[in-house]
C-alpha cells in the first residue's frame, strides 16, 4: 500500500485500540466493581449500559462533525475525550461518579469508531480496501476475544482502577501518531445540522439499546424496561426514516444510499455478524463458566483459539476480496463459522477441551475471514462524500445487531435454563445461534461477486503535514 496510507491506518489502529479493548476489559470486572464500591450489580450494569448509551447518541452524528470540523481534528479530539474520561474513571470514588465518567468514554468511542473506517476509506480511494481492511479490522477482532484476558489479567494483580489507566499509553500514543501522520484537513462542508434527524435517530438508538440490554434479566422481553423503550425506539426509528427519506442528501444519514445494493446487502450482514459475533461471546465464556467450572479468567483464556483463527485468516481474506470480491470470501466465511458452531449445540462439561480449542479456531477463521468483504463491500462504488454516511449505517447496524443478537439468545438460554438441565439450555441456545448465522450465510449471496470500478478515480493521499507547520 501506498507509504501514507500505512502511516495513517498505523495511527488509527493505535488509537483505536483503546476503546476496542475497554468496553470487552471492564465486563469482567462488574462483580469486583460492585463488591469494591459497595452497589448492587443492577446499579453496576450501568458502568456497561451507560457507556453503550453514549456511543448510540454520539454514532449518529460523526459525519455532520466531520464535514463541519474535518476528520483529523475530529479524531483527535475524540481520542481526548476518551483519555479523560478513562482518567477521571480510574479517580472514580463511587459507582455514580464511574457511571458519569464512562459516559464520557463512550461518547468519544462513539466518534472514533465510525470515523476510522470513513478516513480509511476516503484516504484509499477504493484502492486495495480488503488489504486495507483486513489491517483497520484488528482491534475489532481482538477487543472481544483478549479484552476478558486481559482484565481478568489486571484484577488478578493489581486494583480495578487499572483497568483504565491501561487506556492511557494506547490513547497518548494514538495522539502522538494522529499529530505527525494523519493528514491536515479542515471542513469540507457547510451543510446545518439536520436537527429534526438528531432529535429522532438518537433517541431511537438509545431506546433500541436500553430496551435491548435489559432483556437479559428475569421475565426477558416482558419487562416494561424492555418494551417499552424497545417500542418507542421502533417508533422514533421508523419517524426518521420517514424524514431522512424526504431530506435524502440533507438529514442526518443519507438513507438514500441504501438503494445501493453493497451497501444495503454490508448494513444487512454487518447487523448478522454482530449478532452472531456477540451473541457467541455471551454463550461461549458463559457455557465454560457454568458447564465447565472456569473462573472469569479461565473462560477467557479458553476462548484465545478463536482470536489465533481470526488472526490466520484476515490476511488472506483480505487480499481475496480484492481478488475475486465480497460474496465468496464472505459465504465461505459464514459457512465456516456456522460449522464450527455446530458442536457446541452437542456440548456439555465432559466434552474435550482440546477438541474445544480445535473447533474455536476453526470459528475464529471463519470470523477474521467474514470481517472483511463486509466492512469494506459496502464502499465500494460510493463518492468521497457519501462515505460518512456509509461508515454510521453500517457502524449503527452492527451495534444494534450485537445488542439484538444478545438479548435473544440471552433470554433462550434463560428460559431454558428455567425449564431443565443447564446443558441442554445451553445447546437450545447455540442452536438460535447457528439458526442467525445459517441466515447470513444466505443473504451473504446478495454482496457483489467482484468488485466493481470505484466511482471516481481515486485522489492521491495528501503527504502529512509536519505539526510544527499544519494549520490547525
Amino acid at each position: 500500500m501506498d507509504k501514507n496510507l500505512t502511516r495513517l491506518a498505523v495511527a488509527l489502529i493505535v488509537g483505536a485500540m483503546a476503546p476496542l479493548f475497554d468496553s470487552t476489559i471492564v465486563s469482567v470486572a462488574l462483580h469486583t466493581l460492585s463488591r469494591d464500591l459497595h452497589t448492587s450489580v443492577e446499579t453496576i450494569q450501568w458502568v456497561s449500559t451507560g457507556y453503550l448509551l453514549a456511543m448510540g447518541v454520539t454514532v449518529p452524528i460523526v459525519g455532520w462533525l466531520q464535514n463541519r470540523i474535518g476528520g483529523r481534528r475530529l479524531w483527535m479530539s475524540a481520542l481526548v475525550v476518551f483519555l479523560i474520561g478513562s482518567v477521571l474513571c480510574s479517580l472514580a470514588w463511587d459507582a455514580t461518579s464511574l457511571i458519569g465518567f464512562r459516559i464520557v468514554q463512550g461518547i468519544g468511542a462513539g466518534a472514533m469508531m465510525p470515523l476510522l473506517t470513513t478516513l480509511l476509506m476516503q484516504a484509499a480511494g477504493g484502492r486495495n480496501i480488503g488489504k486495507l481492511m483486513s489491517i483497520a479490522s484488528l482491534p475489532t477482532a481482538l477487543g472481544p476475544i483478549l479484552g476478558p484476558v486481559i482484565g481478568g489479567l489486571i484484577l488478578g494483580a493489581a486494583d480495578w482502577q487499572w483497568l483504565f489507566w491501561v487506556n492511557v499509553p494506547f490513547a497518548v500514543a494514538g495522539l502522538v501518531l494522529a499529530w505527525f501522520f494523519m493528514p491536515a484537513d479542515g471542513p469540507v462542508g457547510t451543510a446545518r445540522l439536520d436537527v429534526v434527524g438528531l432529535v429522532l435517530l438518537s433517541p431511537a438508538v438509545v431506546g433500541i439499546l436500553f430496551g435491548l440490554s435489559n432483556a437479559s434479566r428475569t421475565d426477558g422481553f416482558a419487562r416494561f424496561d424492555v418494551w417499552a423503550p424497545l417500542g418507542a425506539g421502533l417508533v422514533l426509528l421508523v419517524a426518521f426514516v420517514l424524514w431522512a427519506t424526504r431530506r435524502r442528501s440533507a438529514a442526518l444519514v443519507d438513507l438514500a444510499l441504501l438503494r445501493h445494493r453493497p451497501l444495503a446487502a454490508a448494513a444487512t450482514l454487518m447487523f448478522l455478524m454482530g449478532a452472531a459475533l456477540y451473541g457467541g461471546m455471551l454463550l461461549l465464556p458463559l457455557s465454560f463458566q457454568e458447564l465447565r467450572g472456569t473462573d472469569a479468567l479461565g473462560a477467557g483464556l479458553l476462548l484465545i483459539p478463536q482470536g489465533v483463527g481470526s488472526l490466520l485468516s484476515r490476511s488472506l481474506a483480505g487480499r481475496m476480496t480484492d481478488r475475486i470480491g465480497a460474496r465468496v470470501v464472505a459465504v465461505v466465511g459464514f459457512a465456516v463459522v456456522l460449522v464450527a458452531t455446530i458442536p457446541f449445540a452437542f456440548a456439555d462439561g465432559s466434552t474435550n477441551q482440546w477438541w474445544i480449542a480445535l473447533v474455536l479456531v476453526v470459528r475464529g477463521l471463519g470470523l477474521g475471514a467474514v470481517m472483511i468483504p463486509i466492512m469494506s463491500v459496502g464502499f465500494v462504488g460510493l463518492d468521497r462524500p457519501d462515505m460518512p454516511h456509509a461508515s454510521t449505517i453500517t457502524r449503527l447496524a452492527q451495534q444494534l445487531g450485537g445488542a439484538f443478537g444478545t438479548a435473544v439468545l440471552a433470554v433462550v438460554l434463560a428460559g431454558a435454563v428455567a425449564g431443565g438441565d443447564a446443558a441442554v439450555a445451553f445447546q437450545q441456545a447455540f442452536w438460535w445461534a447457528i439458526g442467525i448465522t445459517a441466515f447470513a450465510t444466505v443473504l451473504a449471496f446478495l454482496l457483489p461477486g467482484r468488485q466493481p470500478a470505484a466511482a471516481e478515480p481515486a485522489a492521491p493521499m495528501p503527504t502529512p503535514v509536519p505539526a510544527s507547520t499544519s494549520t490547525r
